[in-house]
């Protein structure tokens, strides 16, 4: 769905205060309104991507899902973005097909090679491709309200065995938790528990069983993990040189059954029936 409102994905990373008073309504010189993710997509490596915490996190992903993916191999990246994902996995060897709902980062994407095309994650199959799996990384799915709808159009593309990565938004962070209840901005602390709207978007917070039960048939969920325990969300101002070290303890806490529920993101990795 090119050009539209409807359940516009967040671009990754889109978690923070600062992103999102970005996405506040605009218009260009002409007086156009433009579209919210169009609006950042010029800046939003600076506002995430090459921040410490932007870095140490997408790392943390890249650590675990860097093995399912090999040279040779085509997968789609769901939420594209700028396209910081797609080249990491270009240089691996991988052939990365990038989607994106906003046709501002999709030029961006493909201002820096990836190739990509507008589209939005409940059409994937208009795409037409076959793929030996997929991934959507930091959030670009929790602004979609009808995930079944994204496994339904997702499922023809992924060959039987594919793996598929997803990164959310999870519903309850320790760190935005403690760091808003500390400036006793309450709302804010427990913002995740009843999902938030910004201007026209609906973020949605959805649990394991949740996804599970959206994936299901198609899709089977194997493990999921937690990403930016210690690591804090991008609102979160910490010296470069400790992030680094928060980051090397995420890499055994995170997989702990009752800690990686308090992490920033959740990785989800499912495999196609």
């Amino acid at each position: 769905m090119s050009g539209g409102h409807k359940n516009k994905q967040l671009p990754n990373g889109c978690g923070s205060d600062e992103m999102l008073r970005c996405l506040d309504p605009s218009r260009d010189r002409k007086g156009a309104v433009l579209l919210p993710f169009d609006r950042i997509a010029t800046r939003y490596d600076a506002l995430w991507t090459d921040t410490a915490i932007g870095r140490a996190q997408r790392n943390l992903v890249w650590r675990e899902i860097d093995s399912l993916f090999h040279r040779g191999e085509r997968i789609l990246d769901i939420g594209c973005g700028t396209g910081e994902d797609a080249a990491h996995f270009a240089a691996r060897g991988v052939h990365v097909y990038g989607a994106d709902a906003s046709p501002a980062m999709v030029r961006v994407a493909r201002e820096r090679g990836v190739t990509a095309t507008v589209c939005n994650a409940e059409e994937l199959g208009r795409i037409g491709r076959s793929f030996d799996g997929a991934l959507s990384n930091f959030g670009a799915l929790n602004c979609v309200g009808n995930l079944p709808a994204v496994a339904v159009s997702l499922a023809p593309l992924v060959r039987p065995g594919g793996h598929v990565a997803i990164c959310l938004l999870g519903r309850l962070c320790a760190w935005e938790t403690l760091y808003f209840a500390a400036r006793l901005e309450w709302r804010k602390a427990w913002r995740r528990w009843r999902g938030a709207r910004y201007h026209e978007i609906l973020i949605h917070y959805p649990t394991v069983a949740e996804i599970r039960t959206a994936f299901a048939p198609e899709f089977e969920l194997r493990r999921w993990t937690g990403i930016g325990l210690l690591v804090p969300p991008s609102y979160v101002k910490l010296p470069a040189a400790l992030v680094r070290a928060l980051a090397a303890c995420d890499r055994i806490l995170t997989h702990l059954p009752l800690l990686r529920a308090l992490a920033d993101h959740r990785l989800f990795l499912l495999v196609r029936k």
